[in-house]
């Protein structure tokens, strides 16, 4: 049976998350059932292109603005960001009631080919394998490409596996991944056609 394409039934799966600290302030706003649409601003041009194209990609609708202390460096802009984009998944997706639970999904771009798996198990577990060759990607360190991954799948309470498969080229490597996981995410985010919780536990 094809899982559907629509979002489970229930009431809107949406979240508002803000995170302030003594080195950033970050506000989110998330919804599941959205249409892509993206208002990003992060201070950091290379993390707003990968999360706009999470949003358009996964079709969420994404609202994320941070101030961070980038006069130190990215790294906590980055962390913050991705700690508080997987609250928003964690909270919207509440019970995790109705839908599919796994996803799984591959993204070339040009030369590049990424797969992302994804479980919404309630378990956080990050696994990321980027071969990245430069140190940064505009002012973004690609220590923290990988880090955001991390944070992302421990936040959100997610079981994550992402893996550059080849290619030569950073940028399209790390946009193939990005691109990879908003589809493994809009996946594993869709109606199961059941009203049940995916797990023979009765809880995630």
């Amino acid at each position: 049976m094809t899982p559907s394409s629509s979002p489970p039934t229930g009431p809107p799966r949406r979240a508002e998350r803000s995170r302030k600290t003594r080195e950033t302030s970050i506000s989110c706003s998330l919804d599941l059932d959205g249409t892509g649409e993206a208002a990003v601003s992060t201070g950091i041009g290379f993390l707003d292109h990968m999360l706009t194209a999470l949003a358009k990609h996964g079709r969420f609708d994404l609202a994320l603005s941070c101030q961070g202390d980038l006069e130190i460096d990215d790294h906590h802009t980055a962390e913050d960001c991705a700690i508080v984009l997987g609250e928003a998944f964690d909270e919207a997706l509440g019970e995790r009631r109705g839908i599919v639970r796994f996803g799984s999904a591959y993204a070339p771009l040009d030369e590049a080919l990424a797969r992302v798996v994804v479980d919404l198990s309630g378990r956080p577990w990050p696994e990321v394998h980027i071969d990245f060759r430069r140190e940064s990607l505009g002012t973004l360190a690609t220590e923290n490409i990988t880090h955001f991954f991390q944070s992302l799948a421990i936040a959100g309470r997610m079981s994550l596996h992402v893996d550059v498969l080849r290619g030569d080229n950073d940028h399209h490597k790390a946009e193939a991944a990005f691109k990879a996981l908003a589809l493994a995410l809009r996946q594993a985010t869709r109606s199961s056609g059941s009203d049940t919780v995916p797990s023979t536990k009765g809880s995630l």
